[in-house]
């Protein structure tokens, strides 16, 4: 999942408990992988997802803003036009002691969202 370089961070201190999407995955997804954006463009941590919340925006402001490691200007502006958005709850964060390429890791580019990623288990 790309994000940007300072909400990964504060994803990785534990300040921000919630990462907001406007549309969320159609397939089961149980650990997210960091890729922060420019000017850092390397994986640097992944975590666990608890839950996935959909909601009002309104209520889910007021359900998340403790750890929403963003103002609620920032918020609102993010989910404008929208009547419904998406929190995904992080759990367990393991920080990767080498940052890495995606492209050189993973065999794929950058996604502007999110990508799905299959685990050795998965695929086979």
């Amino acid at each position: 999942m790309s994000i940007k370089p300072q909400f990964a961070e504060a994803i990785v201190r534990g300040e921000k408990r919630f990462e907001f999407r406007r549309v969320v995955f159609a397939r089961n997804v149980d650990i997210i992988v960091v890729y922060a954006t420019v000017p850092v463009k390397r994986v640097i941590a992944e975590f666990d997802v608890l839950r996935i919340v959909r909601r009002r925006v309104s209520a889910l402001w007021d359900m998340t803003k403790e750890y929403a490691g963003i103002d609620e200007q920032y918020f609102r502006a993010y989910f404008r036009g929208r009547e419904y958005g998406y929190a995904i709850e992080v759990g367990e964060v393991r920080v990767y002691e080498i940052p890495v390429c995606p492209i050189a890791e993973f065999g794929i580019r950058p996604p502007q969202s999110f990508a799905y990623l299959e685990t050795p288990a998965a695929a086979g």
